[in-house]
């Protein structure tokens, strides 16, 4: 009997950063120029310290499209939001960059690995056939 591949079976990091390996060879999924300034939310006091974060924050997008989809920008960037030190003032939840998350969902759309569509009443990105291979064949490497 064959083994079912399951991607809930693998370490989410290792998952992350194995495909965002393999999203480095995508030829669509492209760091823009001015990711190098930016931070990732209102709530981040600096930039981010890797300097293949795009690719990380891609390979997590997609993971999340898979989990949750479908899902749009709204939602992610209150997933990827955190809470902003104000101070004296207490802290205080802010969302993520939207910027960010709708140039990689814009990204991960061109290289085929997820399309817009509707479920029911719930509509945003859902995985494609492409981008669930992917993620299994990195999960098969992971199990090796």
């Amino acid at each position: 009997m064959k083994e079912e591949i399951r991607i809930e079976d693998v370490p989410v990091q290792e998952l992350i950063e194995a495909l965002a390996e393999k999203l480095k060879s995508v030829e669509a999924v492209k760091p823009p120029e001015w990711s190098k300034f930016v931070k990732t939310g209102a709530h981040k006091e600096r930039p981010p310290v890797r300097p293949d974060w795009w690719y990380i924050r891609s390979a997590a997008v997609l993971r999340s499209v898979y989990k949750l989809g479908p899902i749009g920008v709204s939602k992610l960037r209150t997933k990827y939001g955190g809470s902003k030190n104000r101070g004296f003032a207490p802290e205080r939840f802010y969302k993520g960059s939207g910027s960010i998350i709708r140039k990689v969902l814009q990204q991960l759309e061109k290289a085929g690995l997820i399309k817009q569509a509707q479920v029911g009443v719930h509509k945003g990105r859902i995985l494609t056939k492409e981008g669930m291979t992917l993620l299994k064949e990195v999960v098969k490497e992971l199990k090796k």
